[in-house]
């Protein structure tokens, strides 16, 4: 199912919903990110991470400058290690 206007929110559903006056769930079928958009935006996050390491960068200067958490750095790495 296909989002009628796809994007990302700068808000949670919950609060969209609640200044909208309708349901969360209609707003996520309203707005709702694409899921091959979100697998190729991830993707290409993990990638960035893995070549920062590469490159030698602690997890946390990695964190800062793809501006995630340290958790999802550590989950990045991890991920690509056990694909492999």
């Amino acid at each position: 199912m296909s989002a009628l206007k796809p994007g990302r929110r700068p808000v949670s559903a919950r609060i969209l919903a609640e200044r909208v006056g309708v349901s969360e769930r209609t707003i996520k079928r309203y707005i709702a990110e694409p899921r091959a958009e979100y697998d190729a935006r991830t993707a290409a996050r993990h990638e960035r991470i893995r070549e920062l390491r590469a490159e030698g960068k602690s997890m946390r200067a990695i964190a800062a400058e793809v501006g995630v958490s340290v958790g999802t750095v550590h989950y990045a790495l991890n991920k690509s290690e056990s694909a492999s």
